[in-house]
């Protein structure tokens, strides 16, 4: 039986749109900021130990070995501290940014939020990268510092050190001393600071945090948002994630993606709940142990981990004891109705999916608690956001009205985790928008009833197991190897992980597309971008399908590759 403690009112389903305003929201967050503005950091630690509860559990570290480590809102505060007056002795400006490339360890959260405190930027990176995708991203962010681990940096990133001039420092989280003048231990540094630093003034568009998400026509893309997002993390945390007093959160994704952010950082702690961090990858049984032990009451994962667990020959319910877990939540990809139907067999509870992207810097669409769930669905919009299906061309913007009709899904301008630029890309961010509205780049239709549903991509981003993947970047380290000539990658379907980036490759006219050339450059990948985005499979092939502007067709790669219909290829070479 379904957990039915009272839940938050849903605004969306309960009352007319026009009961909800942005300004009380930003006024029932905000309000507490007092000489700090709008300062995230101040919200997610500082107001929760102003008003009392500076004892509480903030995160409850799970570490590989199961055993447990603690820390308070009034330790986080200290903690923070220390790493913001860190940044002021080294000389970092605010404004600058801060990178940080590590698993789910406690450096991470307190170098998370003691950036957002002194007010420089936040740029979280994913610990499975190749060194060359952490490398574009370190030297396009113009990174100043980078905390990250010794087994990391010797790994990763001790070889290029020298090719990015921005990188002052870089702060080893397990080092006991320092390595030289730029390699510095963390703790080391950290011990010598004041756990004191009063929060700045921060006015609502300081830049905070910038998450690369990559495009399939060009280097991975930098979205940067600012502190007043915090007002759509908040919201979403009260009406989507039913955040409650007392509460234990645990969000399954890693900070290196924006969902691990903005829901496994911010959300939670804005709402002053217990945010759990498993240290460990995926386990199934552990993480149905960890359920039961740690006692969740709200869980946020992926469809990608659904999907594993339903391979599972038994019911959790019947094995682990989960009548605390009030809400699951799902994102990364779209949630296939088997799955929906599975979670309330299987946990007890429906899994409610939900919808947005880096961009938008926080949950746009929604299943909910109290409404009913049509399995396959992306649900309703979250309060104060308007999403309509429109058509969009070269030439025309239209706003599709019919339900049923299908278009571009697209969100009028406004809300405060709205993406404020693309870095060092103007041209490409006023191009996502047409007049009041974002251009989402997905296809979507609107039913009867006022629910969305997913339909595919307007591009061609790969999403697999969570991850958003541009085809360029793979086709890039592809590229690097001595053998190949030219490729392509495209996405598909995956029962398992949404969708598996499959390359086809031209080789050079001397070499052979024999199995040892495929696991030679199978690896080579890997070695490059890390086993996260490289291919999971490639094929040899004469030639590429290209316009006579000479661009690879992608999408008639994967028709072909899917028996599906090839649309136009008037413009084929």
């Amino acid at each position: 039986m379904e957990n039915r403690r009272q839940s938050n009112v849903l605004i969306a389903d309960t009352r007319p749109n026009t009961s909800f305003s942005w300004e009380e929201a930003y006024n029932e967050l905000f309000g507490f900021g007092g000489n700090a503005g709008c300062n995230m950091a101040y919200l997610a630690v500082d107001k929760h130990c102003d008003n009392n509860k500076a004892n509480n559990a903030a995160i409850r570290w799970i570490r590989k070995d199961g055993s447990i480590k603690e820390v308070s809102y009034g330790d986080l505060r200290h903690s923070t501290s220390r790493f913001a007056n860190l940044l002021q002795k080294l000389g970092v400006n605010p404004g600058e940014t801060v990178a940080c490339l590590s698993g789910r360890i406690p450096e991470l959260y307190i170098a998370a939020l003691g950036t957002l405190r002194y007010k420089a930027v936040f740029c979280p990176l994913f610990s499975v990268f190749g060194p060359g995708p952490i490398f574009q991203r370190l030297k396009s962010g113009e990174a100043v510092v980078l905390v990250t681990t010794t087994a990391i940096y010797n790994q990763k990133l001790s070889e290029m050190l020298s090719e990015l001039p921005a990188l002052k420092y870089v702060l080893l989280t397990d080092a006991e001393s320092h390595l030289n003048h730029k390699i510095l231990s963390l703790h080391q540094m950290m011990a010598e600071c004041l756990p004191e630093f009063p929060v700045p003034y921060t006015d609502p568009e300081t830049p905070a945090l910038l998450h690369f998400t990559s495009g399939t026509t060009g280097m991975p893309k930098g979205a940067v948002h600012v502190h007043k997002a915090a007002v759509v993390h908040y919201i979403t945390g009260k009406y989507v994630l039913d955040l409650q007093p007392d509460d234990i959160f645990w969000c399954t994704a890693d900070p290196g993606w924006v969902t691990g952010t903005s829901y496994g950082i911010l959300a939670p702690l804005l709402h002053g709940v217990t945010n759990v961090v498993d240290e460990q990858e995926f386990d199934a049984l552990r993480w149905y142990s960890l359920l039961e032990r740690e006692g969740v009451n709200v869980w946020y994962t992926s469809p990608t981990a659904i999907r594993r667990l339903m391979r599972m020959d038994f019911l959790p319910v019947h094995r682990f004891n989960l009548r605390k877990l009030r809400v699951v939540l799902s994102v990364g990809e779209p949630l296939n109705p088997e799955a929906v139907i599975w979670s309330k067999k299987a946990l007890g509870i429906t899994v409610l999916d939900n919808w947005w992207q880096t961009e938008t810097g926080g949950i746009m669409i929604s299943n909910y608690r109290d409404m009913e769930v049509k399995p396959g669905s992306m649900g309703k919009p979250v309060p104060g956001i308007e999403v309509a299906i429109a058509e969009v061309s070269d030439t025309n913007f239209r706003i599709l009205d019919e339900p049923g009709q299908k278009g571009q899904l697209v969100i009028r301008k406004g809300w405060p985790s709205m993406f404020r630029a693309y870095l060092n890309n103007e041209a490409r961010y006023l191009n996502s928008f047409r007049g009041n509205w974002y251009l989402s780049g997905d296809l979507a239709m609107k039913d009867e009833d006022g629910y969305f549903w997913f339909i595919g991509r307007a591009d061609d981003i790969i999403k697999t197991s969570g991850h958003m993947v541009g085809p360029f970047e793979v086709e890039s380290a592809l590229m690097e190897h001595p053998a190949v000539a030219e490729s392509a990658v495209v996405g598909i379907p995956d029962p398992m992980i949404g969708e598996k980036v499959k390359a086809f490759v031209v080789l050079k006219n001397t070499m052979a597309g024999d199995k040892q050339m495929n696991l030679a450059i199978l690896a080579h990948c890997r070695k490059k971008l890390g086993p996260a985005i490289a291919p999971k499979e490639i094929v040899f092939v004469e030639s590429l399908p290209r316009t006579r502007s000479g661009k690879i067709m992608r999408r008639l790669l994967k028709a072909r590759e899917l028996g599906q219909p090839e649309g136009d290829i008037s413009t084929l070479e």
